[in-house]
């Protein structure tokens, strides 16, 4: 039996077993698809129909082929994948040893069922035994009123928890505060820090500006970072250590860089240099559906060593996003910000600064990472191997033992 032959019959065989499950078929409704799995010159077919999955033979024209020799196909199939081969998403999008074809809708329209179908290759990773004690009820949340230089004042949704240092947490693009909960729930991070979180307007339970007309929501660099200028300075009344990931990383740089007399200091979590063609066609189409789109890049990013609970956490925050706030966020990340040009005009021996990024994450990489560190006096990159790109949401046990260290080396710093 070839090499070939063999890895596609291990193939099907989890392919079968992953589209039998609810949860794969459950993020597929009304897809008709045929998705083909192929190596070298063997290959199968998922066909989608009528709420259904089912592995056939290749006999018909595909929709969507999926390729890649007998070598990656076990690197995806391995209990533990390496970077690359760990999702759909990646696979598509940043490992050469596959190739994805098809027609553009219809890959955007199965995104979420391969990401799940993939996912389910393999075993469901149990979460770390607890190290900290948690509370939900440690979070209080209420309606803020901030108001901009303009004049313009808007209600903002806002979480505190603890008390001490305040932290201020800036979710990422196309969702909201909650991924901030698995560090506002840890009660002994909270003996010594004040956490703090906000909902941005269009997100999560903060509502539009009340004289929105409903035109295309987006978001540039300028009105971000006076948002939060105005809620440190009318909310916190003082200045903060910054938690940003993402874009809320981007967006903390800018800060750091424009207001250091607010920031005490700044830990980045997934910070891009220049993360250019974020955005496409099918993150707002009225043939795709928005909240199974982005929630299968959120899949797509992170660790499989993060436990299946706050994987499926993460991405069901993204699910509820409104229709084009993902797309209109990134108009800011992915089209305006410069990393580069941002990090070059942060003073580090004002502004502690820390770099923290995850092994698993093919957006905002290592590399990127070590690079904008390596522009800022003092910085620090740290490299964290077992995590993606939504360390604080994915895995909370282990993130924390990154952050603490981090936490308390900026508070010796600043006194």
């Amino acid at each position: 039996m070839s090499p070939a032959t063999q890895l596609i019959d291990e193939l099907r065989g989890r392919v079968a077993a992953s589209s039998a499950r609810p949860d794969v078929v459950a993020v597929a409704p009304g897809l008709a698809a045929r998705i083909r799995f192929r190596c070298e010159s063997e290959s199968f077919d998922v066909v989608l129909a009528n709420e259904r999955a089912d592995v056939q033979s290749s006999k018909n024209p595909a929709s969507i082929e999926i390729s890649a020799s007998p070598s990656a196909w076990l690197a995806a199939l391995a209990t533990l994948p390496e970077p690359g081969f760990q999702s759909f998403t990646a696979w598509q999008i940043k490992n050469p040893a596959f190739t994805v074809s098809g027609d553009a809708i219809t890959i955007a329209q199965s995104r979420a069922f391969l990401e799940v179908l993939v996912e389910n290759f393999r075993p469901p990773t149990i979460g770390r035994k607890a190290t900290s004690q948690r509370s939900m009820e440690a979070i209080t949340g209420r309606y803020r009123h901030v108001t901009y230089a303009s004049g313009q004042s808007i209600a903002v949704y806002t979480e505190s928890a603890g008390m001490g240092r305040p932290v201020l947490c800036l979710h990422t693009a196309g969702a909201d505060s909650r991924q901030y909960h698995g560090l506002m729930t840890d009660t002994e991070l909270l003996t010594q820090w004040q956490l703090l979180a906000f909902d941005m307007p269009f997100h999560g339970r903060s509502l539009p500006p009340p004289d929105w007309s409903g035109a295309r929501y987006s978001l540039d660099q300028t009105g971000y970072r006076d948002l939060c200028v105005a809620f440190i300075e009318q909310i916190v009344g003082t200045p903060v250590v910054l938690i940003g990931c993402s874009m809320g990383a981007a967006i903390a740089m800018v800060l750091a860089a424009d207001r250091p007399d607010l920031v005490q200091g700044l830990i980045a979590l997934e910070a891009p240099v220049r993360p250019r063609g974020r955005r496409n066609p099918y993150l707002t189409h009225v043939a795709v559906h928005g909240g199974l789109q982005a929630s299968a890049y959120v899949r797509g990013l992170m660790s499989p060593l993060s436990p299946l609970e706050h994987r499926t956490a993460a991405a069901f925050i993204y699910s509820q996003g409104a229709p084009g706030v993902y797309e209109g966020d990134l108009m800011f990340y992915s089209d305006e910000f410069d990393g580069e040009e941002v990090a070059n005009r942060i003073d580090g021996q004002r502004v502690p600064s820390y770099f923290l990024t995850g092994r698993y994450d093919y957006s905002a990489t290592i590399e990127d990472a070590q690079r904008l560190s390596s522009l800022i006096p003092g910085a620090k990159m740290i490299e964290m191997p077992e995590l993606g790109h939504f360390p604080m949401t994915e895995a909370p046990e282990r993130f924390r033992t990154y952050l603490l260290p981090v936490l308390n080396a900026i508070s010796e710093k600043v006194g």
